[in-house]
Order: C-alpha cells, then sequence, then structure tokens
C-alpha cells in the first residue's frame, strides 16, 4: 500500500518545493503538494491561514488518512487545520521548523529569533513597495550560511520575485497574528517535529517546547539545515520521514476510508 502525504509549502513559496522530496520518498507515498492561495496556480485565490487551511480540509478529504507535512507556513496551515478539525482526518503530522507563535511577548521567547514584535509588524509594510530587497533577504534566510541546497539561493529568489508581494501579505499579516499554542496539546496523533539545527528563524528550542505540549510528538534536527532541511538535506529528511513511518506503523492500510483521487 503506498502512503498518501500532502504538502504544504512555505510563505511566498509553491508546492513544487517539494518535487525533490516526492522522488526521494519512491513509490511507498503517494505525494501531493497543491499552490496554496495567493501563490502558483492559486494566485488569484483570496489568501490567508485560513484559506490555506481550507484548501487544505479538502485535500485531507479526498485522501485516506494522509499523512500532513507543513513547512513554516505550510505548518501554520497544519495547526490551523487541527484547530478548526482536529486529527481524526489523519493518520501523522509532519511539520518543518516553524513556531507555534512568530511574535513574542512578554511570556513567550520562541517566535522569530532576534526579532521584537516591532520590527515583525514593520515588516508588513515593506513587502510590497521593498519586495525585490525582500526577496533577497528570504533567499538567504531559508537556508543554512554554508551548504548547497537541492534549490539554489538564485533559484529561490527568482521564484519569489515573480510572486505578487500584494497577494503575500495579507498571509504574512495572518502569519503574525497567529497563535496556535493551545493547538499543540490537542494533536493527538505521531508528530514528528523537524527542526533546523543552523535555522536564522527557529530556535531548536521551539521545536523542543512544541514536542513537550503534544503527547505522540518528538523532534529531528537536522545538523547541517537552517530553515528547509527536506532541500539542504534531501536524503536525511526522506529518511526520517521513512523512520517515522515505520516506526509509527503509518504505513498500515486503514479500512474506514477509501482514497478518492
Amino acid at each position: 500500500m503506498t502512503v498518501p502525504v500532502l504538502f504544504l509549502h512555505g510563505w511566498a513559496m509553491n508546492g513544487a518545493m517539494f518535487d525533490g522530496t516526492a522522488k526521494r520518498l519512491g513509490p511507498e507515498f503517494a505525494c501531493y503538494a497543491p499552490d496554496l492561495p495567493g501563490h502558483g496556480a492559486r494566485v488569484e485565490d483570496s489568501a490567508s491561514l485560513d484559506s490555506c487551511a481550507a484548501l487544505a480540509k479538502r485535500w485531507i478529504d479526498r485522501l485516506d488518512h494522509p499523512i500532513l507535512i507543513g513547512w513554516s507556513m505550510g505548518a501554520g496551515a497544519a495547526w490551523r487545520h487541527v484547530s478548526r478539525h482536529g486529527t481524526a482526518g489523519l493518520r501523522g503530522l509532519v511539520t518543518i521548523d516553524m513556531s507555534p507563535r512568530m511574535m513574542p511577548d512578554a511570556d513567550w521567547d520562541l517566535g522569530l529569533t532576534g526579532q521584537s514584535a516591532e520590527a515583525i509588524l514593520a515588516t508588513s509594510g515593506k513587502i510590497v513597495p521593498e519586495w525585490p530587497r525582500m526577496a533577497g533577504s528570504v533567499a538567504r534566510n531559508m537556508y543554512a550560511r554554508t551548504g548547497d541546497p537541492a534549490v539554489s539561493r538564485e533559484a529561490v529568489k527568482e521564484q519569489l520575485l515573480a510572486q505578487d508581494p500584494a497577494r503575500l501579505r495579507p498571509l504574512w499579516d495572518d502569519l503574525v497574528a497567529m497563535d496556535e499554542r493551545q493547538t499543540i496539546p490537542k494533536i493527538d496523533i505521531p508528530h514528528l517535529v523537524c527542526s533546523g539545527a543552523q535555522s536564522r528563524l527557529y530556535s531548536q528550542d521551539a521545536a523542543r517546547w512544541i514536542a513537550s505540549q503534544a503527547e505522540q510528538a518528538r523532534v529531528e534536527s537536522f545538523e547541517h539545515s537552517g530553515h528547509s532541511p527536506h532541500l539542504e538535506e534531501p536524503d536525511a529528511f526522506c529518511d526520517a520521514i521513512q523512520r517515522f513511518v515505520a516506526a509509527e506503523g503509518l504505513a498500515t492500510p486503514n479500512q474506514d476510508q477509501e482514497a478518492t483521487r
């Protein structure tokens, strides 16, 4: 039996960022990676974290209890799905280098690394007028300072420059407002929390916090990766997914629901 996997990409990215991952996982996995609202083929769709979660829900309803893999914003959309609909439609959850709350406050320092609340809020107003400069910054910060990622920094920057920043801004504002900390303890399925040890965006303490709150969660750290382990250490990332599936018995067929594709 093939294991269905639904990938949710990061902010200003698209589903094709998981093409290499799908190929490496091989025929034992049936992989789906739709563009999310405001991105790629869905650039005209109303873009919000809720609309991303709603699109994920439509795919989950079509599939036989997929493993949901969310990277960065995609992790936020995955948690939003769980907060709205629970975990009944899923067999497992994987999140990649994300915090359930980006904004810091007096009681929370596990959001964007080294960023004050004022700086994060100020970013919103820069997205449209300063997009070419921001695209370069995003492309750099996606990765560790050294390494040879599967998708080059130059290719990432080209993709970013092709995006419509006016479509991206509402999603950024939703991410800034997001607080899914209360959702994490509700995750009652196996949850692999992937963390880049050299991430410029999120501390590994954020991943450890998630694992401490969700009963079936554990951290998988990628020592040579930044924000994008699936692109920086693709073989190690796919190995981690395969081990996760085997250890948790997630390849077992579900007899209650037949996939519709």
